[in-house]
């Protein structure tokens, strides 16, 4: 079972460009998009994506945020958000449950300038990590998404210039640390430990793709008892369309 995970940075602007040359290429069993800024009524998607069902949750906000869920086999159960109504106007969480394991995508906050959101930051990751042990009780979790953290400074070009910056703030990467230290799983770094200029992001300023001064934002992460079964984490950096790229793993 292929899954992809990929922040759109809007999805009418996306389909504009190559989604659907790589909807056909990579066919994906299950897509999850973060960031599409729209809601479903304001998208008239492609016919490749006629094979897949689609989930949506859009932001109160016109233009904003919003995650989405484009699956080939229809999930046995769809939920939308944490159930925390302060948590829960913007659109970040799908999770879907299949048979064997459940499937949450993230758009998780951004910190934002001089870290001015960082203390409501601390509080969806700690609501994000409830929510995933409480699916891990009936199940497996893979989580995937734009989860605004670098981990380590291996995840990023420039981590002396950017210590407390959104994305890099001590208090994030150690809030990650706690999510992993409860029992699950960065699949790429698990699989490629010392592997640098591995980014999932890029600004658009100074040609910073180009360049490849970028960041590991987007993950899939696992509960610890699904890894053996986790193959090809990968980065699809040649994927174009967005300032993010794909990241992706198979399920066996």
């Amino acid at each position: 079972m292929k899954l992809y995970s990929w922040n759109v940075n809007g999805i009418r602007a996306v389909l504009k460009k190559n989604f659907e040359e790589f909807v056909l290429e990579h066919d994906p069993d299950v897509l999850c998009l973060q960031e599409t800024k729209a809601r479903p009524e304001q998208v008239e998607l492609p016919l490749t994506m006629g094979g897949y069902k689609a989930y949506w949750c859009s932001a109160e906000k016109a233009g904003y945020s919003g995650t989405a869920i484009f699956s080939k086999t229809a999930p046995l159960e769809v939920s939308y958000g944490l159930g925390i109504p302060e948590h829960d106007t913007e659109g970040r969480v799908i999770t879907a449950t299949f048979e064997d394991f459940h499937l949450v995508t993230v758009y998780t906050p951004n910190s934002q300038n001089e870290l001015k959101r960082l203390d409501y930051r601390m509080e969806w990751d700690a609501a994000f990590l409830a929510h995933l042990q409480a699916l891990e009780e009936t199940k497996p979790v893979v989580f995937c998404g734009d989860l605004n953290v670098s981990h380590h400074e291996i995840d990023l070009a420039r981590p002396a210039a950017n210590r407390k910056n959104a994305g890099f703030s001590d208090q994030e990467r150690e809030s990650f640390t706690r999510l992993l230290d409860a029992g699950f799983i960065d699949t790429y770094r698990h699989a490629n430990p010392t592997q640098e200029g591995a980014y999932s992001w890029w600004s658009y300023r100074a040609g910073a793709r180009g360049k490849n001064i970028g960041w590991r934002l987007d993950y899939f992460g696992v509960s610890t008892s699904l890894i053996e079964r986790i193959t090809n984490p990968q980065i699809h950096a040649d994927v174009l369309g967005s300032d993010h790229c794909p990241v992706s793993i198979e399920v066996g």
